[in-house]
């Protein structure tokens, strides 16, 4: 591992170098052209600092006093206009990873008596929350009482109190990280808590306590860890449903990944699997994110985008981070990177429930198919603040079946329109079953015994719907069956298909895409008597635009005008796919 510790570092160097020089001298960060400064990036970059003294063990940077550039970051976060639990927990890390005892800490040192006493307050106010932000208390708590601000430590209470309600809103263990309204959003925040609440027991001034909470947080985060090596693609991409996905798709797996190993949570007979994810996933950071000629890292430009609030400097901050994280781990967890590919079979899968209760059930199904290279991830779970094509319950497979990112359209799922009420057959079942059919082909089903609207409410007493997916060699069948109770009106009903590809740039050579055959999209039933409307060319829009490549055209099946649904009638929709799946450098 000790060449992979030198390639991380020697990158985080590289990308910090071209980042530092955007710390103003009263420690905020000068943004990106077109984007505007979050409150929390002075904080990512402290930490950023920190973890680079920590695995370098170097205080100075392309000429530039780095103790110095950490103390006016921690000073402009804690000075910050507003409150942000984030951004004060990473300057908080920040400041640990430079000492532990305040006497022996060069930053705080540095640090004025006003902001000194500014951090002081900040770090005592407590502060609860019912999402990942709770993982951000836990790393407050941490610095508090390393840092000798409280005799209190109250680091383990906060810890349990996160477990607890894992255990309370989710019947599999996985962190539901938007519980008010209709809940059960279970995205890759799950991940980044336990990244975030590891780092920071890494530097808890008791390493009795670290001892003790260890156990329980390794329950709750193998069952993230199990999730990765289905979710590694051959190309290497890793995490793609959900929120904030991308590049955080791969950062986050990659430190969950390494941590376990250094934890001594992957055994030996595992060990060349994740070996193998962690070669594939860093291999597709590293191509797919880093512009190798200038060194830092790319999220956004004019063929892909993110989500809002992730900007630029965050990201490259984040990314020096990390990669120094994983210089240090891959130091302690030495060996060596090249093991025999591990043993498993090319086809499979499964259904993983993240919740089940009698009000609704959500989970992920993922499908995989070494030999036609066809790997997808299925998710069932809530919308969240908004609904967008990133939570929507279809096959996710950056390069085949595409979505634009922070959007919503419904990808692969009818639309159906009642009045001002919108529903598309995502966000929850009931009922879920997976196995293997006919022909060897694995199926996925679940029904809704009420439709859901795209603001979580349920149409109680309108109708129903049961859907259907099927995953057979190289095809893909979806069915959606809609029945209503009583007679209603349906105003309009859409299904659109975005298609798109990887960066022109930035991919690597095995990156999966369309062939020229494209989807080979084929309606086998169609009650609702829609039509094609005309492709669609989006390929200047900038809303129209993935975590991975540009969405070049959009293909609409569309009924425009009233439907009268009657009661004891299914209203079905059978889409097939054969997808042209080639490489993106054949």
């Amino acid at each position: 591992m000790q060449n992979f510790a030198e390639q991380c570092l020697d990158l985080a160097r590289s990308i910090l170098s071209k980042n530092i020089g955007f710390i103003k001298e009263d420690g905020s960060i000068e943004p990106a052209a077109g984007e505007e400064t979050r409150v929390d990036e002075s904080g990512h970059a402290a930490l950023a600092l920190g973890e680079y003294f920590r695995a370098a063990n170097e205080t100075s940077l392309e000429g530039e006093d780095l103790n110095d550039l950490a103390a006016r970051c921690i000073t402009a976060q804690a000075f910050a206009d507003e409150e942000n639990v984030n951004g004060l927990a990473y300057a908080s890390l920040g400041l640990l990873s430079f000492g532990a005892s305040k006497e022996r800490n060069e930053v705080w040192e540095r640090l004025l008596d006003p902001t000194r006493e500014q951090l002081d307050r900040q770090l005592l106010t407590r502060s609860d929350y019912e999402n990942h932000l709770q993982a951000f208390n836990v790393a407050k708590s941490v610095a508090r009482f390393s840092l000798g601000l409280s005799k209190k430590d109250e680091t383990g209470a906060l810890i349990d109190r996160f477990t607890e309600r894992i255990d309370k809103r989710s019947a599999g263990g996985f962190c539901d990280d938007h519980p008010e309204g209709f809940g059960g959003v279970y995205d890759l925040y799950g991940v980044l808590s336990f990244v975030v609440m590891r780092q920071a027991l890494q530097l808890h001034g008791n390493v009795h306590l670290k001892d003790r909470k260890l156990p329980k947080l390794r329950t709750y985060a193998e069952k993230y860890l199990r999730l990765i090596p289905d979710l590694t693609r051959q190309d290497g991409t890793g995490w793609t449903y959900g929120r904030s996905t991308g590049a955080y798709g791969q950062l986050h797996c990659i430190s969950l990944v390494l941590q376990a190993m250094r934890d001594g949570w992957v055994n030996e007979e595992k060990m060349p699997l994740y070996l193998d994810c962690l070669r594939r996933l860093f291999q597709f950071f590293f191509v797919t994110f880093v512009d190798q000629e200038e060194g830092y890292l790319l999220i956004r430009d004019e063929e892909r985008s993110t989500v809002p609030h992730h900007t630029t400097r965050m990201a490259n901050f984040d990314a020096a981070r990390y990669l120094c994280q994983w210089s240090r781990l891959a130091r302690v967890i030495g060996g060596s990177m090249s093991s025999a590919p591990p043993q498993r079979s090319k086809v499979s899968g499964r259904y993983v429930s993240f919740d089940k209760s009698h009000r609704k059930e959500n989970g992920l199904f993922i499908y995989r198919d070494e030999n036609s290279g066809l790997q997808l991830q299925l998710p069932l779970i809530g919308m969240g603040e908004k609904a967008t094509a990133d939570n929507m319950a279809f096959p996710h497979c950056p390069g085949i079946f595409d979505w634009p990112t922070d959007k919503y359209l419904p990808i692969m799922v009818p639309e159906l329109t009642f009045g001002d009420r919108v529903v598309t057959p995502s966000f929850y079942g009931k009922n879920c079953v997976t196995g293997i059919g006919l022909r060897k082909a694995f199926y996925f089903r679940y029904e809704q015994p009420d439709l859901i609207d795209l603001e979580g409410n349920y149409l109680s007493g309108v109708g129903s719907c049961k859907v259907s997916w099927t995953f057979s060699q190289e095809e893909v069948t979806s069915e959606f069956l809609f029945q209503v109770k009583t007679q209603v009106q349906m105003d309009s009903m859409r299904y659109v298909l975005a298609l798109g590809g990887p960066h022109s740039k930035l991919r690597l050579g095995t990156t999966l895409c369309q062939g020229s055959e494209g989807l080979r999209t084929n309606v086998e039933r169609d009650d609702f008597q829609a039509n094609w409307a005309p492709l669609q060319n989006v390929e200047e829009d900038p809303e129209m635009r993935s975590c991975y490549g540009k969405i070049r055209y959009l293909q609409v099946l569309q009924r425009e005008h009233p439907l009268i649904m009657r009661p004891g009638q299914q209203y079905g929709l059978q889409v097939t796919f054969r997808p042209d799946v080639a490489f993106a450098d054949e």
